[in-house]
């Protein structure tokens, strides 16, 4: 396709094109010039096409270009015109539809030539705005300068030649460019609002403003990079934008000031929320289309002193592992839990802080035993990801439906197996036990530090030790470690100090791993998270234990003596095997040493002698991979 056709010249009653060749028609058995195409669907009447030709023919230029200069049609209907004749899609190029950065893999120069302008991209296709985009030689050498897949989209020649020069600089300030949108800037192809249908579109989602622009830009940025939370926060020099990536926030954009209640805005009519009320916290969700698939968000705002603070949790169920051999456990970690969960009846919980991946990996034990032949029910609140197989009920507090009050209701639907999302106060508590003893399997989350902590925090919480005793199967306590990114993977050597505090004594100058930061990782080393587990498995001694109402330091010390390996352990034995550095698992785990002096000095047992500090957490001995020896 020549640049004519990208701007045809001519209608089909009306004389040939500029250069003689007519555009091929996307919905028409017989070619549809775009002349034709626009009177057909009433855009323009016949006459002001006979005078956009008149006039075409005593200038030369594009019809479209005619069109537009009379004041007939704007630019967005051009393209949208253009697309529906030629059957693909069309744009109009705005700041916040392109990433600056990837004009550096073609250059200023070849895009010029070219008539090309790279836009954006995900995974190995790379989606670029042409005024040609039929030209099987363009997109053969966009494919040889940049190695990846060509996805073109139809945009007009001055509108791309207009954002090469923009965007072309050895610095671009995206400050300076979010400062200068106005609305004449943004211009409509297609709409489709939040309430139109049960999800919005953000390819679709091309609104009139810049503040819409620039939220759709951070929403579908944060689902590319597969980011857990988008922070929008109120700043005394204007807004801050964040997400969170791999458990760490970075920094997304800095809109300038005048613009923070406005965004806030923005999110909260997609969230479906009261923009009027700014005084008090409110929560939303939304389900919007972005990269192709849908993603849930919820959003929550807060009041602060500057203004509305926007936490948007984004839930991709592309990011959701929940086969148990992907979420990081070892091999006799796995087998314990896999063991745990084999129990027709009893309480197996899961603990860790808020942001550890508890509710995944009751998910993937909820995966392991759901079948046609359980009835499954789950407890939760909200309801993150949507099961096949299992019934799952939404907590809703603001009308009294409690977790107490839906797990009362649950026992009279005839359940096998209870998912329950949080155990939060002793009425959850004390039916979660409950239906453990009385025939089920009670999954459940808990804030503990550790596997053994979890016993004290139910009695705690009034749960009686001789019926916490009989209940409860097993525990698992996680963290979440960041993962060395693969494409700086290199050798380091831990400090003494590190090594004093991982236990390994022993291994001063052995060779570690760590990532040393590359632009696929935002030079952080790290790409990804894996899981740090665990497991206790209730014995008959621990059961003993538990019935006698033993401090957590005892059942600890008699956990020691089994094989079992604490947090801080396992996550050595991962930085062993390469899989994380030894600094992240000190970062994420807490020395079990100090946590066992400090439980023995706050449970002491009356009339007894206080129990001797715990001996130096020394992981079990590994070969030269890493793994443990037998």
């Amino acid at each position: 396709m020549t640049e004519a056709g990208a701007q045809p010249g001519s209608s089909g009653e009306h004389g040939p094109r500029p250069d003689g060749a007519a555009l091929p028609a996307a919905k028409s058995t017989r070619p549809l010039r775009m002349g034709d195409a626009l009177v057909e669907s009433g855009v323009i009447s016949r006459d002001q096409l006979e005078k956009a030709l008149s006039q075409q023919k005593a200038t030369g230029r594009m019809l479209g270009e005619t069109l537009v200069e009379q004041g007939y049609i704007s630019n967005a209907v051009l393209v949208r015109t253009l697309a529906e004749v030629l059957g693909i899609k069309g744009c109009v190029l705005r700041h916040g539809l392109i990433d600056p950065a990837l004009m550096k893999i073609i250059g200023e120069e070849e895009a010029t030539r070219l008539k090309v302008i790279p836009m954006f991209r995900v995974h190995d296709t790379l989606t670029v705005a042409m005024a040609e985009p039929q030209s099987l030689p363009t997109i053969d050498r966009l494919r040889e300068l940049t190695e990846l897949k060509i996805r073109p989209v139809l945009a007009l020649q001055p509108n791309i030649e207009e954002y090469i020069k923009k965007y072309s600089g050895e610095r671009v300030d995206i400050d300076e460019f979010l400062t200068s949108l106005a609305e004449s800037d943004v211009e409509v192809v297609e709409r489709e609002t939040v309430d139109e249908g049960p999800s919005t579109d953000l390819d679709k989602m091309v609104a009139g403003s810049p503040i819409v622009n620039l939220v759709n830009v951070a929403f579908v940025t944060a689902v590319r990079d597969r980011a857990s939370d988008i922070h929008i926060e109120p700043d005394r020099k204007g807004t801050r934008i964040r997400y969170r990536k791999d458990g760490v926030l970075r920094d997304l954009m800095k809109p300038p000031p005048g613009m923070h209640a406005s965004i806030v805005a923005r999110v909260k009519v997609i969230g479906k929320m009261d923009i009027a009320e700014k005084r008090l916290p409110q929560e939303g969700r939304v389900r919007i289309v972005a990269e192709g698939r849908d993603i849930d968000l919820r959003v929550s705002s807060m009041p602060t002193l500057l203004g509305e603070k926007i936490v948007v949790r984004v839930l991709d169920k592309r990011n959701l592992k929940i086969r148990m051999e992907d979420l990081g456990f070892r091999p006799e970690a796995l087998a314990t839990f896999q063991e745990v969960l084999k129990s027709p009846h009893g309480l197996v919980l899961v603990t860790g802080p808020t942001g550890s991946g508890k509710t995944t990996t009751l998910y993937s034990g909820i995966d392991l035993l759901r079948s046609p032949e359980v009835n499954i029910l789950t407890v939760e609140d909200p309801v993150e990801y949507q099961l096949d197989l299992v019934n799952q009920i939404q907590v809703q507090e603001s009308i009294g439906l409690t977790f107490a009050r839906v797990l009362r209701s649950v026992l009279r639907q005839d359940p096998d197996i209870i998912m329950v999302g949080e155990i939060r106060d002793q009425d959850t508590a004390r039916v979660a036990v409950q239906a453990a003893l009385t025939g089920h399997l009670v999954l459940a989350t808990l804030h503990t530090n550790d596997a053994p902590g979890a016993v004290a925090r139910l009695t705690d919480m009034g749960i009686e030790p001789y019926l916490l005793a009989s209940a409860l199967n097993g525990v698992v306590a996680q963290r979440l470690a960041r993962t060395i990114c693969p494409s700086c993977a290199t050798k380091y050597y831990p400090t003494e100090a590190a090594l004093e505090d991982a236990g390994l004594r022993k291994e001063v100058g052995r060779a570690f791993r760590k990532g040393a930061g590359c632009r696929q990782c935002h030079d952080s080393g790290f790409k990804g998270r894996l899981g740090i587990y665990e497991v206790m498995a209730v014995s008959p001694e621990l059961r003993r234990l538990i019935h006698q109402n033993a401090p957590t330091h005892e059942l600890r010390a008699k956990l020691n003596g089994t094989g079992f390996l604490s947090l801080r352990e396992e996550g050595v034995l991962l930085a062993l095997e390469g899989k994380t550095s030894l600094e992240e698992v000190l970062r994420v785990t807490r020395n079990e040493e100090e946590e066992t002096e400090l439980s023995a000095a706050a449970q002491p047992e009356a009339g007894k002698p206080h129990a001797a500090p715990a001996q130096p957490v020394v992981p079990p001995s590994t070969d030269a991979e890493g793994r443990r020896a037998a």
